[in-house]
């Protein structure tokens, strides 16, 4: 859920901004799962820019006081968002973890990085929610070791239903700073994108798993 549309719109123009979501209809990109797509987001690449990680960190810093009061903890899911989850930790001076997809083959074996005590409030920092799956991982992880979750607060999310499906599944609150409604919105009011191109983007959301199969 996208909390504030103002922000979501500003969150979708500096991400395109900086080639941080790629719109390239007419050369589809091919995602892990194999997924044609018209759409490519790596939202690691904002790190790189000092104005806008500010503004990303400060908005998402705002929303987690605003839903949650302050946690006792901030995770970010490995690896995309280490740097983000640090980021708002910081800003609201809490200590931070980062949670594995999976447990180290060796050492300790930890899964999850950094220090916490069972009980703990939590609030879990995504980059990007697609399916949802990695994600709730993460949050798999954490209660497995006594967190009490708060909640999840992402940068970007597609919207997918199989994701809304997925954390309602898991009773885990998800918020976004955009999500793909908007991001489509910004981009067809700036021109960024052209008509016949909105209708490729629209007919991809519809129906990603089986578009250009």
């Amino acid at each position: 859920m996208v909390l504030d549309k103002e922000i979501a719109k500003k969150t979708a123009e500096l991400l395109l901004q900086i080639n941080a979501i790629k719109l390239e209809p007419e050369n589809p990109f091919t995602w892990a799962s194999g997924w044609k797509s018209p759409i490519y987001c790596d939202n690691r690449i904002m790190l790189s820019y000092p104005e806008i990680r500010n503004f990303v960190r400060e908005e998402m810093a705002k929303q987690v006081e605003s839903l949650y009061g302050k946690p006792d903890v901030i995770a970010g899911v490995a690896t995309g968002a280490i740097g983000i989850g640090i980021l708002v930790a910081e800003a609201l001076g809490l200590p931070f973890v980062y949670v594995r997809p999976e447990p180290k083959s060796h050492g300790r074996q930890n899964q999850i990085e950094g220090y916490f005590e069972p009980g703990q409030s939590v609030v879990v920092i995504e980059d990007l929610i697609s399916t949802g799956k990695s994600s709730l991982n993460a949050v798999r992880a954490l209660k497995d070791q006594q967190a009490n979750i708060k909640g999840m607060l992402a940068i970007f999310t597609y919207g997918f239903p199989v994701s809304t499906t997925n954390f309602e599944a898991e009773d885990i609150e998800l918020h976004t700073l955009s999500d793909y409604e908007h991001l489509i919105e910004q981009a067809s009011e700036t021109h960024y994108i052209k008509e016949s191109q909105l209708k490729t983007l629209l007919e991809w959301r519809s129906n990603p798993q089986e578009w250009k199969k």
